[in-house]
């Protein structure tokens, strides 16, 4: 369950991509933000004033923005959360759009438990070469987009015998 206080998935959204943007830029302005995240400015700059009233952040007309240490620390696990997810899919084999927008579609509703068992996961996983291997075969993934797309069931059963 969330906490009461907790951001938003739009809000969270908003916070990691500050925080790359000011990692990588060392500044974050709302033309960034609107043209990274694809929105229109004023839709940035009403979540801006919110994040800021719930104080994730520091918001000065025309210098830019500046994370907190709450602002900060939130979006520090949202940046870690994500990349435990994007090292996860890599073990896969899935191209990388595939992966951003399965990541984007599943991050905001996995729990800090269900996330740490997938960090532990992906590491015994790549310790297992043999595995990883067997995940990124493509006759493995052909069977799965079948399977996913429901012509071909059988192989789910027949993978399981054997």
């Amino acid at each position: 369950m969330p906490k009461e206080n907790a951001p938003s998935q739009s809000a969270e959204d908003y916070l990691e991509r500050i925080h790359e943007l000011i990692e990588d830029k060392g500044y974050a302005r709302v033309v960034d933000i609107a043209s990274s995240l694809k929105v229109k400015q004023a839709s940035v700059t009403s979540m801006v004033q919110k994040l800021g009233e719930a104080g994730y952040l520091k918001y000065e007309k025309y210098r830019g923005l500046i994370l907190t240490n709450k602002g900060r620390e939130v979006a520090r696990k949202i940046q870690s959360r994500h990349e435990t997810l994007s090292r996860f899919f890599s073990l896969f084999g899935l191209d990388a759009e595939t992966q951003r927008r399965d990541i984007e579609g599943i991050e905001h509703h996995l729990s800090p438990a269900t996330v740490g068992v997938l960090a532990d996961l992906t590491a015994f996983l790549k310790s297992t070469r043999r595995c990883c291997a067997h995940l990124k075969n493509p006759v493995t993934l052909r069977r799965a987009r079948r399977i996913d797309g429901g012509t071909d069931k059988k192989h789910l059963t027949a993978d399981k015998r054997g």
